[in-house]
């Protein structure tokens, strides 16, 4: 494993530990339930949005490090940010993904770059994808209100 691997592995494990966003989705108007039947892992995450930007963001869900991780490290970055903003990363963080690893991830990415090698592993990629997936239907949510 290189240094940057196993700092991004580190990283990963600390958001698990200590997650950012997790609280009460149900105190947002757009709410969102995923669940990956392969594993169990399942978020529910609720947003506001005011004048086109995340205003608030909060998750609670049960899985692997990978999902949880995902979850904390995506509401980091994301939460205040624009509609179209959070839709391009979402859109990033998903060809990064399907590349198996093979994209390099934008800058924009931020820390969400650490799931890199993680596009590697077939079984793990939906576990990466479950907050952003839940996000991107709140963001669709909130477009139709």
């Amino acid at each position: 494993m290189s240094g940057l691997e196993g700092m991004y592995q580190e990283l990963i494990l600390d958001h698990a530990r200590t997650p950012e966003g997790k609280g009460d989705p149900s105190l947002h108007p757009f709410t969102h339930h995923e669940l990956n039947p392969s594993c169990g892992d399942e978020i529910t995450l609720g947003i506001s949005v005011d004048d086109g930007r995340i205003s608030g963001l909060a998750w609670e869900g049960d899985g692997c490090s990978i999902s949880m991780s995902s979850a904390s490290i995506m509401s980091e970055l994301l939460d205040g940010a624009t509609r179209e903003d959070a839709l391009a990363r979402i859109g990033e963080f998903r060809e990064m993904m399907r590349s198996r690893g093979k994209v390099d991830p934008p800058d924009a990415l931020g820390d969400a770059a650490a799931f890199r090698n993680t596009a590697k592993y077939v079984m793990r990629i939906k576990c990466a994808m479950l907050a952003w997936v839940a996000l991107e239907a709140d963001l669709k949510a909130s477009l139709a209100a």
